[in-house]
């Protein structure tokens, strides 16, 4: 599943599938010739395993090669494992990328070119392509695309940007066909989106006086709008269980340009290369945990009681029901929050809960 945008669609075999009461193999490649005659349309399909798929050893790659020989050239299938066991549920993502990868065409033109990785919602990709265009960085794009015929070429020119920080296999991948990955914060809150354009800024030539006069009004505009929210939350404290990958991007953004205080913040893998941007603008004294021992967490966020939590579904009704208020970490993946013009939502995803909360006690 890419999360940003409803690009995808699913279709799931049934609990007699996994029951042993057919064949698997046959009922998958009897799910697939449906689903491929029901939409003509679709021109690239992904075998996804998940926890259920690989206890029955469902071998889903033997199985995407066998189905792409029966239906090429038309439909090209892929499979990738989906089900989170080893870090977090946006492995999903990295891996379904890393899997297209082998698929890209390679790059004639010698050309340099931006690529930019990392599922993000239409708005958020147009509004980049027109800064991108303001700066004078023509030859970019996406991955994922909007449409599956239309792959990026990849080569020794490509240099990438990641607009997302859990895509560490899409990385290593690409940079096997030649790419460059830059340096760079990833682009939530101003601060953010600035650093990571001036990344590419940089690795294009082009000047700082241009790149001012295309940044200075959308930096001053989403100040602007970021200052109503620093009042609800400057001073909050605040608490991350590890779950979306997002969380030190996150921190960033809520203790710079919100003011908020930083308790702990815990993330489930800490890619030391990607994030190291981000790591020197966290405060010094900020408590950073890799890892998912959930148990000692829970003791240390009831001793700290913060102002509020981020944290998976699990654990966010069992901690309201203490009487800590949480925010619901899926929520920063499914929601467009990249951008500038997207700062403000941003914050008023961490201001909402609070406002609930004192709703409720008065």
């Amino acid at each position: 599943m890419i999360f940003a945008e409803p690009r995808f669609g699913t279709a799931i075999m049934e609990e007699k599938d996994l029951a042993g009461l057919t064949d698997a193999n046959d009922e998958l490649d009897r799910i697939v010739a449906q689903l491929l005659e029901r939409r003509p349309d679709i021109k690239l399909l992904f075998l996804v395993g998940s926890c259920p798929s690989e206890v029955i050893k469902l071998d889903l790659s033997r199985a995407a090669i066998r189905l792409s020989q029966r239906f090429s050239p038309g439909v090209r299938i892929l499979n990738y494992s989906g089900s989170g066991i080893e870090t977090t549920f946006t492995q999903g993502e990295d891996a379904c990328l890393a899997s297209m990868v082998p698929e890209l065409p390679a790059a004639t033109d010698t050309k340099p070119s931006l690529l930019v990785i990392g599922s993000l919602a239409d708005v958020v990709e147009d509004q980049f392509k027109r800064m991108f265009d303001a700066l004078g960085i023509d030859n970019v794009a996406f991955f994922p695309p909007r449409k599956s015929t239309a792959l990026p070429s990849v080569g020794p020119n490509t240099k990438i940007l990641m607009a997302q920080p859990f895509l560490p296999d899409t990385v290593r991948a690409l940079e096997q066909r030649g790419a460059k990955r830059l340096a760079a914060p990833f682009p939530l809150g101003v601060e953010g989106t600035t650093g990571w354009l001036r990344a590419a800024a940089d690795a294009f030539g082009i000047d700082a006086a241009k790149f001012e006069q295309v940044t200075a009004p959308n930096r001053a505009r989403a100040e602007r709008a970021l200052a109503a929210f620093k009042t609800e939350l400057g001073g909050r404290r605040i608490f991350f269980f590890p779950d979306s990958q997002l969380e030190i991007p996150l921190a960033r953004f809520l203790s710079r340009e919100l003011d908020m205080q930083l308790v702990e913040v815990v993330t489930p893998y800490l890619h030391r290369e990607h994030l190291a941007e981000e790591l020197k603008l966290l405060p010094a004294d900020v408590a950073l945990t890799e890892g998912q021992d959930v148990d000692h967490q829970l003791d240390r966020c009831r001793v700290a009681r913060p102002d509020i939590v981020v944290c998976g579904l699990g654990l966010a009704n069992p901690l309201e029901a203490e009487g800590i208020t949480t925010k619901w970490s899926i929520e920063l993946v499914f929601t467009p929050i990249q951008g500038y013009e997207q700062a403000a939502d941003l914050a008023e995803l961490f201001a909402r809960p609070l406002v609930r909360r004192a709703k409720l006690v008065a």
